[in-house]
């Protein structure tokens, strides 16, 4: 009997084998994902020089632009996302920097999943492989869910521990990359020497410009390793600032010396380090450039001059983002010629243009005219190409939706994140008379969902925010209760203050306890902005504490200076982060769960000095509620 194969005609045999062997390798093809490995300075030199020379003049002008991609689920057909098309192929955009939508003060985060499949999407639609960026100050919770929460920077600089910084880094860079992001504009380099800077404060990891400068290159050696761009900002310093620069302008006015001394050296640090790019602010620094018009991203001697030949930087310069009224009010009558300027200036990323069709044609006339030469151009569009390559892109743009489930939100990470909210709890002041708290638990019923509560108006909660309808206080308050349930806990914010003062301070007098949180944080862009309390919520907590100092405990859940504006505070505790592991540690600091050992990375004027800390062990078992939450 003849064998199978000699059935099969010999022109059928090989369609057969081919047939067989694209069978076999389309598999390897459409896994073909990108893999996050280490950055590297030049594993994608070839391919950059040589996709370059294949680039036309304005292919070059999109590829030194990144606009927005606000991510959620899109259709194919909506406009947002055709909006983002026309971006690529009328303006040859070739970075993106990765947000969330925003709904007044909400910020509506999304799923892993839903940002991975439409940057996947993107990547796909486009000629070479595309950049994006994204602002995850406080880890990639910072815009997308079930991602590991971390408290903000201030955070690491009271726990005071530099390996903590690189695993932050290195866990931030990890689900970054899971879900299609690649470079993150953190760590921010700037020293907070000015308690009423209200657009940085606990975005900074302290006033020391040391400290500052050792997180910065710890964070920037764990982020790397895992294959993560980093961004030290704002150069040349935005901590020393009362303005915030999205809505004005803001001026650095220390001299020469001082800049030496204190807002340079964390960003030499971070050079050293090996930093990928240096983000330029919109501020004014008469020390560097007394032109009243140059903010720093359209200064030729803070970019060109400091940056790149004093400092010797020589990776990636980027703008903070070009639609920021620190920036714009400069170019009211003709708006494309913001990116012009930065762009002479040194830069070589404009960042979110106000206008890109008007941004795109100035820049477009600028290189065709010879105003930017040719050479100039390029030199910047080989950086970015550089860095493209350098994360692999070339070869593979895409990432494996099937692994987000296996690199983000490990519970390993989880715990770490909480670990150091809780080890940046700081106790700057305690009058001996009322911590650790004392948890009341609950009498059980005997049958599910019923619960035997006594209730006595013993302790109070009241929990000051911006606003009540945000996430704000909720942890914090589902936790007080899961200690106390027969607590009170009131939220207030400037708009129902006033109205509630009878009642909560009715509720203050008759309780035995009083806990008042205090969610105040550096906000972008919001009017009339401050880390202060001057509204009706700063007037209802000097009310509370008028009538109840010695029965109260304030919990800063942000700007630690705001004990300086309340003087008779007599217990006063900083978690420097509103985020929800700083309130669940501050519960659990609270009823002395945990150990107090954070230490002050700031001055607090007429309370504190830098590095004062109160330290206190776990007192569980003296009457304390182990929780089940760690």
């Amino acid at each position: 009997m003849p064998s199978s194969s000699a059935i099969v005609p010999p022109m059928p045999r090989i369609f057969l084998a081919l047939f067989l062997a694209l069978t076999l390798t389309l598999p390897a093809f459409a896994k073909k994902h990108s893999r996050p490995a280490p950055v590297s300075a030049t594993r994608g030199d070839k391919w950059a020089e040589k996709a370059l020379r294949n680039l036309t003049v304005e292919e070059k002008i999109g590829q030194v632009f990144m606009i927005w991609c606000r991510v959620s689920f899109l259709n194919v057909e909506s406009a947002e996302y055709l909006q983002w098309l026309e971006a690529m192929q009328k303006y040859h955009v070739g970075s993106f920097a990765m947000s969330v939508h925003v709904d007044g003060p909400f910020l509506l985060r999304t799923e892993p999943y839903e940002t991975a499949e439409l940057l996947n999407r993107l990547q796909r639609e486009s000629r070479l492989p595309l950049l994006f960026a994204a602002d995850f100050e406080r880890g990639v919770s910072t815009r997308l869910l079930g991602t590991t929460n971390f408290p903000h920077a201030m955070a690491f600089g009271a726990d005071g521990q530099t390996e903590d910084a690189e695993t932050f880094g290195r866990i931030t860079a990890q689900e970054a990359r899971a879900v299609g992001v690649h470079w993150n504009f953190f760590p921010d380099a700037d020293v907070n020497s000015n308690p009423a800077n209200p657009i940085i404060n606990t975005r900074s990891f302290g006033e020391d410009p040391r400290q500052v400068g050792d997180l910065v290159t710890a964070y920037i050696k764990g982020a790397r390793e895992a294959g993560m761009l980093t961004t030290v900002k704002h150069f040349p310093g935005h901590g020393d600032t009362a303005t915030d620069s999205h809505l004005g302008v803001a001026s650095v006015n220390g001299d020469r010396a001082h800049l030496d001394s204190i807002e340079l050296p964390p960003f030499r640090q971070a050079i050293a380090a090996g930093v990928d790019s240096v983000m330029v602010a919109h501020v004014t620094v008469p020390a560097l450039d007394s032109d009243p018009n140059h903010v720093a991203s359209i200064s030729p001697a803070v970019v060109s001059d400091l940056l790149e030949k004093q400092l010797g930087f020589k990776g990636l310069i980027v703008t903070d983002a070009l639609d920021m009224a620190g920036l714009t009010h400069l170019f009211a009558s003709n708006i494309g010629r913001a990116a012009v300027e930065a762009f002479k200036a040194g830069n070589d990323l404009l960042i979110i243009p106000a206008d890109l069709g008007a941004s795109y044609e100035s820049m477009l006339k600028a290189v065709r005219s010879g105003e930017i030469s040719p050479e100039r151009l390029d030199h910047s569009v080989l950086k970015i190409l550089k860095l493209k390559g350098g994360l692999g892109l070339n070869k593979a743009r895409t990432v494996d939706l099937s692994a987000i489930a296996t690199a983000v939100g490990k519970p390993e990470n989880i715990a770490f994140g909480q670990h150091v909210a809780d080890a940046a709890i700081t106790l700057v002041r305690d009058n001996g008379k009322l911590l650790p708290l004392k948890s009341k638990g609950t009498a059980k019923g005997g049958l599910p969902y019923m619960t035997r509560e006594e209730t006595h108006n013993q302790v109070v909660a009241v929990l000051f925010s911006d606003d009540v309808r945000t996430e704000s206080g909720r942890a914090f308050g589902r936790e007080f209760r899961a200690r106390i349930p027969d607590a009170r806990v009131i939220y207030v914010d400037p708009r129902s203050a006033a109205g509630m003062s009878d009642e909560v301070l009715k509720a203050v007098d008759e309780a035995q306890t009083v806990v008042a949180a205090v969610y105040v944080i550096p906000t972008a862009g919001k009017v009339g902005n401050s880390v202060g309390m001057a509204d009706a919520t700063g007037m209802l907590l000097q009310q509370v504490l008028d009538h109840a100092a010695e029965k109260t405990a304030v919990v800063a859940m942000g700007n630690p200076y705001l004990a300086s504006d309340f003087a008779k505070i007599e217990n006063y505790m900083c978690t420097f982060s509103n985020a929800t592991v700083s309130e669940v540690g501050a519960i659990k600091a609270l009823f002395g769960e945990i150990p107090i050992r954070g230490h002050l990375p700031v001055t607090i004027p007429n309370v504190a000095q830098r590095g004062a800390g109160l330290e206190r062990p776990a007192q569980v078992a003296k009457g304390g509620y182990q929780h089940a939450q760690n």
